[in-house]
């Protein structure tokens, strides 16, 4: 089998340096305002100075005169139930190992590995913010969705952060055609959205407990993609390919 010439080997390496120097920015950028986000989030939730807010945009999502239903017919509400879905644990659970085991079917073992620490570790965390916070749900409005934990942050929210931007950072990094990496990114970013905005339009989650979850979840996906490229750089895991 013919080797390919010098010339597209630097242009190949090169491509493989912008890819993942890219990344790296877009993760120091994503951990900035994460960890700015939530710390200002949770002193401001804290100090109580968030609850007017929060009750205004949850009560934007309700029926005038019926707080106890969502706006829009019948079919949205059971699409939001849908969306929220996404960020349960079964679900995100399936998504992981999907893209464990595509990763780890190119040969990427140990990044797969990395991804699996990642997401694990987060769920740790979120549980930990959570009995930390210990804010009560709204009870303003009823709930669309079944509860079992404290409120802020959103565990939905932080969990589907953590997984979606985890595992599309991975697999995008594994990619050299720039639509191809704009697409995953692009799609992982709009499905943590929908989750984000179904828990308040369920009414199981304030809006500050949404924004706090995507921020931390933000924050901790791009700290573990940083330490990725930090053993990477020394040759500990695999380096993502140029497809």
């Amino acid at each position: 089998m013919d080797r390919p010439p010098p010339d597209m080997k630097s242009r190949a390496t090169a491509g493989r340096r912008y890819v993942m120097e890219h990344f790296t920015s877009l993760a120091l950028l994503f951990l900035g305002a994460g960890l700015w986000g939530f710390i200002e989030l949770a002193d401001e939730v804290i100090e109580g100075d968030t609850h007017a807010l929060d009750e205004t945009i949850l009560l934007a999502m309700r029926t005038p005169g019926d707080i106890g239903d969502p706006v829009g017919p019948p079919w949205v509400e059971e699409l939001f139930r849908d969306f929220t879905a996404l960020g349960g644990v079964g679900v995100l659970t399936l998504i992981t190992a999907a893209s464990v085991g595509y990763l780890w079917l190119r040969g990427m073992r140990r990044i797969a590995l990395a991804v699996i620490l990642a997401i694990g570790s987060g769920l740790l965390l979120s549980l930990a913010l959570k009995a930390g916070f210990d804010r009560p749900r709204p009870g303003l409005v009823s709930h669309g969705s079944m509860i079992y934990t404290s409120s802020f942050p959103s565990g939905h929210s932080m969990l589907a952060a953590v997984v979606f931007l985890t595992c599309g950072a991975f697999l995008a990094a594994a990619h050299g055609r720039r639509r191809v990496r704009a697409y995953i990114l692009g799609y992982a970013i709009l499905l943590v959205l929908l989750v984000g905005v179904s828990r308040v339009y369920l009414g199981v989650h304030w809006p500050t407990d949404v924004l706090a979850g995507w921020a931390a979840g933000s924050a901790w996906a791009a700290a573990c993609w940083l330490v990725a490229r930090w053993l990477q750089a020394r040759g500990r895991i695999e380096c993502a390919g140029t497809d």
